[in-house]
């Protein structure tokens, strides 16, 4: 099992990740309210913006205060190791 870092010591499967999306449009913000409302978000941004939403498998939304592109990145197995003092930038 492969776990994929989404920021201040969180980790993921990356075997459960089915979408990675920005959190900017209208239908995913009604995706998250409608999660919220059914208890199935896990909001891992410490208070920080959210960046991108993280869907699961078992359709949990994840929020992480990390750029979507940087988790893809991991997801794809790049090399791109940037600490998250470095993102906040």
């Amino acid at each position: 099992m492969r776990f994929i870092s989404i920021g201040f010591g969180n980790m993921v499967s990356a075997g459960r990740v089915v979408t990675l999306v920005s959190p900017d449009s209208a239908p995913v913000k009604r995706l998250i309210q409608d999660a919220r409302e059914a208890g199935r978000v896990i909001d891992v941004t410490c208070g920080r913006r959210t960046r991108s939403v993280i869907i699961t498998d078992s359709d949990h939304v994840i929020l992480s205060a990390i750029q979507a592109e940087t988790i893809s990145n991991r997801l794809n197995g790049e090399s791109a190791e940037v600490t998250e003092a470095e993102e906040d930038v």
